[in-house]
């Protein structure tokens, strides 16, 4: 399909004004493409020649507006690092409508109502992480907002310093967020409030439609959801960074790259953004922080239902958690049937893990190999008495399995991939881009849409994070 017959849908625009800011995008001064993901162009039947087309370009930058497209910011607001801000909103982002239920936004397009003080710009080093971030969390087969194109251009942005800016066209089935309605609670707008639940139900939860428990199931399945994609994070060591409530998505997907990192070696108080001086959304607190967010979205229903039975069901998220939690444990450890002993062999083995300061990645990729030598696993530690230890207790359990071993390390590595986009990854990527060689957001495309294969030429990206690398920390600033 050609980009002009593509049909666009913009049933947000039927709600009342204050939901949204109509408004057109501010091109970026010379704009290039710098990558076009032909993946998520099939999701909406675009033709893969379209997207290296003039015309795809100026879609992108703004400067041609699709007949049916009428670009918009979305109004919402939410907690940050715990503190209520009345009102946020896409301060540089616009949508654009929907296509085949994706809604396309263009991040980085130009001030809106919503920017407050900020330009409504992107620059291109944050531009690239959200990029190639989106697709590798799909290649890990996690809930996530997809990204379809990036362009850079001669437009420069200052944040500590002067920087290229770039536009993002990120896609999504939802782009509607805890804040949303958090926005119309604390203003006291049920009507609004009521119409954006309808709203929601309409285009997350189609087959509630017409159910007198609609917003109740709605809320069930949003902390259940929400559960199982925080334990999805977990299970490759991701770290989001930046759980505020207006980056939490009621279609419980992982939206809004910032300050992410994957971890390089395993530590449960992982802290990735350097702004997050009390670790608020370290590695660990995820899982307790999902739940909180969940708490302020059930205040923020409570108008619409009965506030005691959405207790009820937010005192399940833990059980949600836990069994995603150690489902996909036993899948990174090969383990099929249930045992007793199962928690603590898994919770021992994170403790070695720390102790060692094992690369979490490369160890469980290692492990996924392990048929009984112990030689390429004890080649990843200077003391050998906790991993030996550990392995003992993994043997004895693996005794109870009627699976071959072979078998076995077959389904590993499916569970345990052997590539992530490290942050050193994407820093290498992010100054080659800015000389102006695409290449290494070329290769990292590659590896996050087939993270659990091989790719000859590229064993240094499957290895543990080199010293020099290891820990890197980043801002929101974008």
């Amino acid at each position: 399909m050609k980009l002009s017959d593509l049909q666009f849908k913009s049933d947000y625009l039927a709600l009342d004004d204050i939901f949204y800011h109509e408004t057109k995008p501010t091109p970026l001064k010379a704009p290039f493409l710098i990558h076009a993901n032909t993946d998520a162009a099939d999701l909406i039947g675009l033709d893969h020649d379209e997207l290296y087309s003039e015309a795809f370009l100026d879609f992108v930058n703004g400067g041609e507006i699709h007949p049916q497209s009428r670009p918009y910011a979305m109004c919402y607001a939410g907690h940050q690092f715990g503190f209520f801000v009345e009102r946020l909103g896409d301060g540089r982002a616009l949508n654009l409508g929907a296509v085949n239920g994706w809604n396309l936004q263009l991040k980085g397009s130009g001030q809106t109502r919503y920017s407050r003080d900020g330009d409504g710009r992107a620059v291109l080093r944050s531009s690239i992480r959200e990029y190639l971030m989106s697709e590798a969390m799909h290649g890990l087969g996690i809930p996530t907002t997809r990204a379809m194109a990036i362009i850079g251009s001669e437009s420069k942005i200052f944040r500590e310093k002067w920087e290229s800016g770039a536009i993002v066209l990120r896609m999504s089935p939802s782009w509607i967020r805890f804040g949303s309605f958090e926005y119309f609670y604390h203003a006291k707008k049920h009507a609004e409030l009521e119409a954006l639940a309808d709203y929601t139900i309409q285009e997350s939860f189609p087959d509630l439609i017409g159910d007198r428990d609609a917003y109740i199931k709605m809320f069930q399945r949003v902390v259940k959801d929400t559960a199982v994609m925080i334990a999805k994070w977990m299970g490759v060591g991701f770290n989001h960074g930046v759980m505020n409530t207006d980056n939490m998505s009621i279609a419980s997907l992982t939206i809004d790259y910032g300050p992410y990192a994957f971890m390089d070696e395993f530590d449960a108080n992982y802290i990735c953004n350097h702004t997050d001086h009390h670790g608020r959304y370290s590695f660990n607190n995820q899982p307790q922080v999902g739940m909180w967010n969940l708490s302020m979205l059930m205040n923020a229903l409570s108008p619409l239902v009965n506030i005691d039975a959405m207790k009820e069901i937010l005192d399940q998220y833990n059980h949600h958690f836990y069994q995603a939690q150690i489902n996909i444990t036993r899948e990174k450890l090969g383990l099929e049937n249930a045992q007793e002993e199962d928690p603590a062999l898994m919770g021992e083995l994170f403790r070695v893990m720390q102790e060692l300061h094992l690369d979490f990645t490369y160890f469980f990729r290692t492990l996924s190999h392990y048929a009984g030598d112990r030689t390429a696993l004890m080649g990843l530690v200077q003391f050998k008495k906790p991993l030996q230890a550990w392995l003992d207790q993994y043997d004895a359990r693996l005794k109870k399995e009627k699976r071959p071993s072979d078998e076995r390390c077959k389904a590993m590595q499916k569970a345990n991939p052997k590539y992530v986009l490290k942050n050193y990854m994407l820093q290498e990527a992010i100054e080659q881009a800015q000389k102006g060689d695409f290449s290494g957001v070329e290769l990292l495309m590659r590896l996050a849409k087939a993270p659990f294969d091989e790719h000859p030429g590229c064993e240094r990206y499957a290895k543990e994070t080199p010293l020099k690398h290891k820990n890197l920390k980043l801002s929101c600033s974008s």
